[in-house]
C-alpha cells in the first residue's frame, strides 16, 4: 500500500509537469525511477490483454496490465490536472523567474543523472546525445501555429501530445501550444466538456499504447543509444525553460494571442532579474533531484541487502 501511495504521489509530480507548456511528465518518471515500469506497463496493452478482456477474465487482465500501478498512477495525474493545474499557471503568470529557475535546475540535475546511466560513451552514443539536443531545441523555438478544432484533429493531437509527455525532456503541453490546441483543450478541462475529453483521452490512449512498444524496443535493444538520445532531449529543453526572456513579438489566431518570447541575459531582461532568487530557486531544483537519487540508492541497497540476507 506504500508503494501505491508513493506512486500516486509521482503521479501528481507527472501532472503538475505536464501541464507546464516546457516541462515534461517523463522526466517526472525518469526522476522518479518509474519510467521503464511505466512503458512495460502501457506496452502490456496487447492482443492477449484484449483476450482476457473477452473472455470476462478481468483479474487475469488487471495483473497483466500492472493495474495497481497504472491506477495509482492516473489518479495522481488526474488528482494534479484537475488540481494544481491553475496553482501552476497563477505560479508561472506571477512568479516567472523563480518557477522556471526550479524548473531549470530539476532538469540539470535530471540531464547528470539520466547521464551516468550511460556505461560505455562511444562515437554513436555522442551522436545520439547530439541528436536529442537539437531535436529538443528545435521543437522548443517553433512558433506555435493555427489549427482545426473538429474532432478528428483533436484526437490527432491527443496522440501526439500523449507520446512528447512520456518522452524526457519534451512537454506535451507544449506540443499542444505548436498545434495550436493547448488553450482549447485547457478551456474544455476548466469547463469540464466531456465529449472534447473523451476524444482527446481516446486519441491519447491510441498513441501511448503504439508508442510504448516502440520506445520500449529501443531501451531493450539499444539501451545506451536510447538514453543518450532522451538525455539529449532534456537538455536540448533548457532553451524553453530558461528564466529570462523578453516578448519579441505576438501571434494571434481565432483562438487567442499568444506572446512570443526569445532568450536573453540577465542583464538584458526588461524588469527585475531576480538574480539570487533564480539562482537558489535553481540550486533547490538541482539539490532536491540529487536527494531523490541519493535516497532511491539507499532504498535499493537496503533491498538487496534484505534479499541477500
Amino acid at each position: 500500500m506504500k508503494n501505491y501511495w508513493l506512486t500516486t504521489l509521482k503521479g501528481i509530480a507527472m501532472g503538475a509537469a505536464d501541464v507546464v507548456p516546457g516541462v515534461s511528465g517523463g522526466t517526472i518518471a525518469f526522476i522518479t525511477g518509474i519510467y521503464e515500469e511505466l512503458l512495460n506497463s502501457i506496452k502490456s496493452f496487447d492482443y492477449q490483454a484484449l483476450k482476457l478482456i473477452l473472455k470476462l477474465r478481468f483479474k487475469e487482465f488487471w495483473k497483466k496490465i500492472n493495474g495497481n500501478f497504472l491506477f495509482s498512477l492516473l489518479v495522481g495525474i488526474a488528482i494534479s490536472i484537475f488540481s494544481l493545474a491553475k496553482l501552476m499557471t497563477y505560479l508561472l503568470h506571477n512568479h516567472p523567474i523563480q518557477i522556471w529557475s526550479f524548473f531549470f535546475g530539476l532538469i540539470i540535475a535530471s540531464v547528470v543523472m539520466v547521464a551516468n546511466e550511460i556505461k560505455v560513451w562511444k562515437t554513436s552514443t555522442v551522436i545520439s546525445l547530439i541528436i536529442g539536443a537539437v531535436s529538443a531545441y528545435t521543437i522548443t523555438a517553433l512558433t506555435p501555429g493555427e489549427t482545426p478544432q473538429v474532432w478528428w484533429f483533436v484526437f490527432i493531437s491527443g496522440a501526439i501530445a500523449i507520446c512528447a509527455m512520456i518522452l524526457p525532456g519534451i512537454s506535451g503541453a507544449f506540443i499542444l501550444l505548436l498545434m495550436g490546441q493547448y488553450k482549447f483543450i485547457m478551456q474544455a478541462v476548466s469547463d469540464m466538456d466531456i465529449g472534447i475529453m473523451v476524444i482527446f483521452a481516446l486519441g491519447a490512449a491510441c498513441g501511448i499504447i503504439s508508442f510504448s512498444h516502440f520506445l520500449s524496443w529501443l531501451l531493450k535493444n539499444y539501451h545506451n543509444l536510447t538514453i543518450a538520445l532522451l538525455t539529449g532531449f532534456m537538455g536540448g529543453s533548457l532553451n524553453k525553460i530558461w528564466p529570462w526572456k523578453n516578448v519579441d513579438g505576438i501571434f494571434s489566431d481565432t483562438k487567442g494571442v499568444v506572446e512570443l518570447e526569445k532568450n536573453v541575459l540577465p542583464s538584458s531582461f526588461e524588469g527585475d532579474p531576480l538574480l539570487w532568487q533564480a539562482i537558489l530557486f535553481c540550486l533547490i531544483g538541482f539539490f532536491l533531484i540529487w536527494g531523490i537519487e541519493k535516497i532511491a540508492k539507499s532504498i535499493n541497497a537496503r533491498k538487496e541487502n534484505i534479499t541477500l540476507s
